[in-house]
């Protein structure tokens, strides 16, 4: 059981203070606090951009969109799609393979939260092909 202390303050991050993060091709990750059990930030993607295939490894991720178009490819062969725009949330559940990109005009801005363990960010080839009918 995790022990909690009641006198621990609540802290700010500014966001002028947040780094760079695990990096994915086309996407620019800003990481404001990384814990033994979560991860949050927020991710950047150019307009037209594809990020690489990746998975979040034992992490639970919320995405939500602030602005900009999100559309992420996952499931087998990267064959399902679904898309989002500002106030949408969006969850990647753990070691899913997917991709983001930005299907839209400008750029996209997203809040993300990783609840889990291990590494945050695991760059792949790409999901396993897809089991169509034979």
């Amino acid at each position: 059981m995790v022990e909690h202390d009641p006198a621990q303050p609540v802290t700010r991050v500014a966001a002028g203070e947040l780094g760079p993060s695990d990096p994915t091709p086309g996407m620019a990750r800003q990481v404001a606090l990384h814990t033994e059990a979560m991860w949050s930030g927020t991710v950047d993607t150019e307009a037209g951009a594809v990020s690489g295939w990746h998975h979040h490894g034992e992490h639970d991720t919320t995405i939500y969109v602030v602005s900009g178009r999100m559309r992420l490819e996952s499931g087998p062969g990267g064959e399902v799609a679904v898309e989002a725009g500002p106030g949408d949330f969006l969850h990647v559940p753990a070691g899913a393979i997917h991709r983001e990109s930005n299907p839209g005009e400008s750029r996209s801005h997203a809040v993300v939260v990783r609840c889990g363990h291990g590494t945050p960010t695991v760059n792949v080839d790409g999901p396993a092909p897809g089991h169509g009918p034979t």
